[in-house]
């Protein structure tokens, strides 16, 4: 059962103090949406072959994967105007050596150097999420506050808005102008949103601000470290928290499919002489699940939230697990469709589980560690595919994917106890406060 609340968005558009982060977060959105595919378009496209593409964009997943949590809990111990400047810089030094050198068609080895550098972009997701959630668990808002979930759900639409929007652009641009055209946009966006993110220091969490622990071990949770003391325990949440374990593999599993969804899409539309093709299925999939993340903010599920990770994760499994039969562009958009009408439920409803799992003062960590996963798994998807295209074809990497969208339904059943067992149920937020 259900319930349906149209309203729900009017509390969470109200909160005008959100805005400049909101908006800095989105630009640098538009950088990471782009960074799998765009890559690939600007490799491919200046005469690097699919490998070498894959194997720079997986670099860049990979190092995303090594370094961005470890940037999160430094931002939640220190602070985000403190610690994300630094690692933007490293970031955009990296793109302007993939950039400089793809323009001087260069050797490959600087390819990767670059996307090894790039991979200390700061999550913007994470940010905006932890943002939000001080300023609502804090009290700040007062009577105002927005219900947690339909938070989720608001970020998960600016996410596919970036989804939607980045990698179409940066195709376009790179298409029409010059290789190097779409990425370069990227950057700009992005040097701009960390501008913009700094400079709003009123809504920044400070470090620290709640030590409660969360979930049913929450002393296991924290391993050897007393419940108070430390506002940021010195070990890693996905060391310490089996939630967050569960829904790094969940993240895995979904980072490799799509990482070799979206470079055999790139193959595809390249076999088709329309470079554009692949912006266009990028596009009409966001627009789907952006429509479907904004509708499922507004149900009230009534299901408990361990059944609900079950069976959004068995939704998009199973949805995407029908690419084996793409062999024709419409097939291609159809699958691309339908995957993505599953895909903003498990997003929204697994930053529910994440939210529930954890220290409020741990949550940029926490939801990185979660980007991470789909990065490690974006690490190994797109150089599947440019070695599976190059030596079989773009169909034949279209199977592959499915065994690996396999991954996910398997890994949220074997581990519907652990996540039942790890996350508290959903409070308001006047009584979060008096557990404190």
């Amino acid at each position: 059962m259900a319930a349906v609340s149209p309203g729900v968005y009017k509390k969470v558009l109200s909160v005008r103090a959100a805005y400049p982060f909101d908006i800095a977060c989105l630009l640098m959105r538009f950088f990471g949406s782009m960074l799998n595919i765009g890559t690939v378009t600007m490799i491919t496209l200046s005469g690097y072959s699919f490998f070498t593409a894959g194997l720079a964009s997986s670099l860049i997943a990979l190092s995303i994967f090594v370094v961005t949590p470890r940037v999160s809990k430094r931002i939640d111990e220190r602070g985000q105007s403190a610690v994300v400047p630094k690692a933007a810089a490293v970031s955009l030094a990296g793109l302007v050596i993939l950039v400089a050198n793809v323009m001087a068609h260069g050797p490959v080895w600087p390819l990767f150097v670059g996307a090894l550098l790039v991979g200390f972009y700061p999550s913007p997701q994470a940010m905006a999420r932890a943002r939000w959630t001080y300023l609502i668990r804090s009290g700040r808002l007062g009577e105002a506050a927005p219900d947690l979930r339909t938070m989720f759900s608001y970020e998960s639409v600016l996410d596919d808005m970036a989804f939607i929007f980045s990698p179409s652009i940066s195709i376009a641009l790179a298409a029409t102008i010059a290789p190097v055209a779409g990425m370069v946009a990227g950057g700009v966006a992005f040097a701009v949103g960390v501008v913009l993110l700094c400079a709003s220091k009123a809504t920044e969490p400070v470090p620290g601000w709640s030590d409660e622990p969360v979930g049913e071990n929450a002393a296991a949770e924290v391993e050897g470290q007393p419940a108070e003391g430390a506002a940021v325990p010195k070990k890693s949440l996905l060391r310490t928290s089996a939630a967050v374990r569960v829904l790094f593999v969940t993240y895995a599993f979904a980072g490799a499919f799509l990482g070799l969804f979206d470079t055999a899409t790139v193959s595809l539309s390249e076999e088709l002489h329309s470079p554009d093709f692949a912006g266009a299925v990028l596009m009409a999939s966001g627009a789907v699940s952006m429509v479907v993340g904004f509708l499922f903010g507004m149900v009230r599920l009534r299901a408990p939230l361990p059944k609900q990770f079950v069976v959004a994760a068995c939704a998009v499994g199973l949805s995407f697990g029908t690419m084996f039969l793409i062999d024709s562009a419409p097939k291609l958009m159809i699958v691309a469709l339908l995957g993505a009408a599953t895909y903003a439920p498990l997003l929204i409803v697994a930053n529910g589980v994440c939210e529930r799992a954890v220290p409020d003062a741990r949550l940029t960590e926490a939801i990185t560690w979660l980007n991470a996963g789909y990065t490690c798994g974006a690490a190994f998807g797109p150089t599947t595919a440019g070695a599976i295209i190059d030596l079989f074809g773009t169909m034949a990497s279209f199977k592959v994917g499915t065994l690996l969208c396999l991954g996910m339904p398997v890994t949220a059943i074997l581990c519907y106890r652990i996540v039942k067992r790890n996350i508290l149920p959903a409070y308001t937020v006047v009584e979060r406060r008096d557990l404190t």
